[in-house]
């Protein structure tokens, strides 16, 4: 039962870190202060080709089944072959995944998502719930002819795609999921829930420039490159974003999508699962992952020398690790 729950007591070499040094504080200022350099984001139209790399990448802008109406939902897809289906996490975007998409459409058919509420996605009030949410995707997988689909997460993307797992198990061959809590929690690992709530500090999230140095100089291991930070600046820029985001945050919690994942999801998922996490995540400690392969059906754990956001800091370390666990 819910009420039987314990957290994970945080690991002693985390209990007194200091996440808000002036050594951090500093390196988060002058971060933002560079990004303000990051101008405005560039609307997109229906059929809009960006090329990454050498690959063809086409915006896309769809209308599926959502909020008792329909919900507008932007995406980029390339390639051909089995499909692939990118979820983000906060503060990205599609973007993220712009190396992954490079190499994995060589053979695959690649859609990256922008979340519900992000990017160019539509962002009006509706049911930001997380199940709710991962309803209105698997009514877009409907749209765009997605039957079984191999499903790759980070971040908050992961709560939504550990209930499209659960909801429709037969919709997904594989899952690659990526950097968020599973089994183990403890709430002083996810300070985030109170500032985004909070009326004064919440308003971080209609900083995109603070915003996005904060998460990336206190929660990585390795540097991202400043061009990659400028454009997941400008994604979050879109008109709407901040406010949008936010209500994920008042239509959950943290304790909620934890009690939901012991209780009812992880054992629903039927199909072979990756959790795929950075080793030096302050706020996801590498103990919590360890040996828990066994609370899953078919689940294994792999760790990327990074922190957080594995994604941009090891781009390549990521994609290998995504086009290994498919290719089993």
């Amino acid at each position: 039962m819910a009420h039987a729950l314990r957290y994970t007591e945080v690991p002693e070499r985390l209990r007194h870190a200091d996440r808000m040094s002036p050594r951090v504080l500093v390196a988060t200022t002058r971060r933002a202060l560079s990004l303000l350099a990051a101008g405005r984001p560039s609307p997109n139209e229906d059929g809009d080709v960006e090329m990454l790399g050498e690959v063809r990448a086409i915006h896309r802008f769809v209308e599926a089944p959502g909020d008792g109406d329909r919900i507008r939902w932007h995406f980029v897809e390339a390639g051909h072959g089995e499909p692939i289906v990118f979820l983000h996490g906060l503060p990205d975007s599609w973007f993220c995944w712009h190396r992954q998409i490079e190499d994995l459409s060589r053979d695959h058919r690649v859609v990256a998502i922008d979340l519900k509420g992000y990017g160019q996605s539509q962002k009006t009030p509706g049911d930001y719930r997380h199940e709710g949410v991962a309803e209105q995707l698997v009514a877009l997988f409907d749209v765009l002819g997605l039957d079984r689909v191999n499903l790759v997460t980070h971040d908050r993307g992961s709560v939504l795609g550990d209930w499209v797992g659960a909801s429709h198990p037969a919709r997904i061959r594989r899952y690659v999921r990526g950097q968020q809590h599973l089994y183990h929690f403890h709430p002083a690992l996810a300070p985030q829930e109170a500032i985004f709530l909070d009326p004064i500090r919440g308003q971080i999230l209609r900083l995109p420039a603070l915003l996005v140095a904060a998460a990336y100089t206190e929660l990585c291991r390795h540097l991202v490159a400043t061009s990659d930070l400028m454009r997941t600046v400008r994604e979050f820029s879109h008109p709407g974003v901040g406010a949008a985001v936010a209500r994920y945050y008042q239509s959950s919690s943290f304790r909620k999508e934890w009690i939901d994942r012991r209780t009812r999801l992880i054992s629903s998922w039927r199909f072979p699962v990756l959790v795929l996490q950075g080793e030096h995540d302050p706020r996801q400690p590498r103990e919590f992952y360890e040996g828990i392969e066994g609370t899953m059906p078919d689940g294994t754990v792999a760790f990327l020398d990074a922190g957080h956001f594995f994604v941009l800091e090891r781009p390549a370390d990521t994609t290998r690790a995504i086009r290994d666990f498919l290719a089993r």
